[in-house]
């Protein structure tokens, strides 16, 4: 658990290590434990107790910078069971899907936890995320990021179950959500569901990572007659190297990952008195 108040390191969370090259080591500090790597090693405890932005120096005099990791360094390094979301399409999720603080969110499918820890840090405290996943070692797995990522918090219910049952029951309640994101293969197949459980207004966001899959949940929610303004975007990121008089683009960029689809949820649409659509 990241210590909110910017104290010096203490055993139990984590710290992120980042040597002269850029590369950075996620681990967790413990008393008896040391940190070893090629560039060589130091004990746990010369971190413990130390300010963050403190410099490590290892046994063979390599220097390491010691920081909390961000929320972008902790779910590309975090254990996983699935493809993570790059930080780059957990901002795009985050803005495409508007999520706001005291927004309900239901999402699906977990995975690693990724998007869930992205949306319950937009929601804040007085909203709700509640995750779904039909496989038990992924909400196993994201619980277990989440909670170490966080640390214990009551804004968020990670558990296994197929979605479409849940926001049936939401709809059938009439406990309508702000927001539902899907993670999933086949995102169109919820898409009737989501009609009932959705508050007007509200945005479905789904994150695809074929252009056939964007094709056809784009035509599921046209042809529903209750979603509009239906929107896919993509986004590619490219680092740029500033070093004294040399400046230039990295010789690797993270191009393709996923289309980002949003939809706003809408009463039907009546016939233009023209007969246009």
């Amino acid at each position: 658990m990241p210590a909110l108040n910017g104290g010096p390191f203490e055993r139990g969370e984590h710290a992120l290590f980042v040597d002269r090259r850029g590369r950075r080591y996620l681990v967790v500090l413990e008393d008896d434990e040391r940190f070893n790597s090629h560039i060589g090693h130091f004990a746990h405890g010369d971190v413990i107790g130390e300010p963050e932005g403190s410099w490590i120096q290892t046994s063979r005099g390599h220097l390491l910078l010691a920081l909390r990791p961000t929320m972008g360094d902790y779910t590309r390094l975090m254990p996983r069971t699935a493809t993570v979301v790059y930080p780059k399409d957990l901002g795009g999720i985050v803005v495409a899907g508007d999520i706001f603080p005291g927004a309900s969110v239901i999402e699906a499918g977990c995975g690693s936890g990724a998007v869930t820890i992205a949306l319950m840090r937009a929601v804040g405290p007085r909203g709700f995320v509640h995750s779904y996943d039909v496989r038990q070692d992924m909400v196993d797995r994201a619980t277990e990021n989440v909670a170490a990522a966080a640390g214990p918090t009551g804004n968020v219910c990670i558990e296994l179950g197929e979605v479409s049952e849940a926001l049936a029951r939401r709809g059938e309640s009439g406990q309508a959500v702000d927001r539902v994101v899907l993670d999933l293969p086949e995102p169109w197949e919820v898409v009737p569901h989501a009609v009932g459980a959705l508050r007007p207004g509200g945005v479905l966001v789904s994150f695809l990572p074929t252009v056939l899959q964007v094709r056809d949940l784009s035509e599921a929610l046209k042809t529903s007659g209750r979603f509009a303004v239906v929107e896919t975007t993509e986004s590619m990121v490219r680092s740029w190297m500033v070093a004294n008089r040399s400046v230039r683009p990295d010789h690797r960029m993270v191009g393709h990952t996923g289309f980002i689809t949003s939809a706003r949820l809408c009463q039907p649409r009546p016939a233009s008195p023209d007969g246009e659509g």
